[in-house]
């Protein structure tokens, strides 16, 4: 493993719909109190230094050129993050992250864009000690690819959406996360190993919780449904909760294959037991 420089990306200072998401975000029940200290998203010495600590912990290498960052890629250290329906990648120089980010913006890209309504927007992944920018701390861990900079939202209930799940995911350990001032941006560090684990658990709560409701449907006649028309700022999350369903139970209903839909269609929406 190289030394690490001494560049952090970013100072020190720096639902209506989302309920149903932020729950299931907080089933992990993984915490690692040897991370999950003081929680907040101001910054401090001490988030940089389990940041630091964790790409240490992890043996990962701060890679000094883009060079090194496409040898990465070709060892498959390091995968491709690609935009898509769910992400945007912007002003990225690097579009590599360790597998684990990635899977990380994946999942995140996914409930954000359910929640708010729009990309999730990725400015930085993987960047070498070569290419940091001024502003950025010399204790960064952006060259190990760990770490990636999401944009600073305009949308205010998607700024509380984003900044509650940030906080419930380092209250579990398995990230650190800044709200940066200069330029306004979200610098999150995942801790892979521990982010792993927790979305283990999450599936595995989640597997046993499909089981348990086929188990219930088996024994009980299906729900009566009611016609619902959709009505502009709608999600399937808020007619879930207002209707005592699921968003599962939605799509399951009326054959969608994601979770977009449109004012004036009409869904057949299950009465909650």
């Amino acid at each position: 493993m190289t030394t690490p420089p001494t560049t952090r990306n970013g100072s020190p200072t720096g639902f209506g719909r989302i309920a149903g998401a932020l729950l299931l975000l907080a089933l992990a029940g993984l915490a690692h109190p040897e991370l999950a200290v003081a929680q907040s998203l101001k910054g401090s010495r001490a988030s940089v230094d389990r940041q630091v600590r964790a790409a240490q912990e992890h043996d990962f290498s701060f890679l000094t050129t883009g060079k090194r960052v496409l040898a990465f890629v070709d060892l498959g250290l390091l995968v491709r993050v690609r935009p898509g329906t769910h992400v945007e990648l912007h002003g990225v120089s690097y579009p590599y992250a360790r597998p684990e980010v990635a899977l990380f913006v994946e999942r995140l890209a996914s409930q954000y864009h359910s929640a708010c309504g729009e990309r999730l927007v990725v400015t930085s992944l993987t960047r070498p000690t070569s290419r940091q920018p001024r502003n950025a701390s010399e204790r960064s861990v952006h060259p190990t690819g760990m770490a990636l900079d999401i944009r600073y939202t305009r949308s205010a209930s998607c700024r509380k959406w984003l900044e509650s799940v940030l906080l419930s995911l380092e209250k579990s350990g398995v990230i650190e996360a800044t709200r940066e001032r200069f330029p306004p941006h979200y610098h999150v560090a995942v801790f892979p190993r521990q982010y792993v684990a927790y979305v283990d658990a999450l599936e595995r709560r989640s597997a046993t919780r499909v089981a348990s409701a086929a188990r219930a449907s088996a024994e009980s006649p299906a729900p009566p449904v009611t016609p619902y028309k959709v009505r502009r700022g709608d999600s399937l999350w808020t007619i879930a909760r207002a209707h005592g369903t699921t968003v599962d139970e939605l799509r399951s209903r009326n054959n969608l294959r994601n979770s977009r839909i449109f004012a004036g269609q009409v869904l057949d929406v299950p009465r909650g037991r």
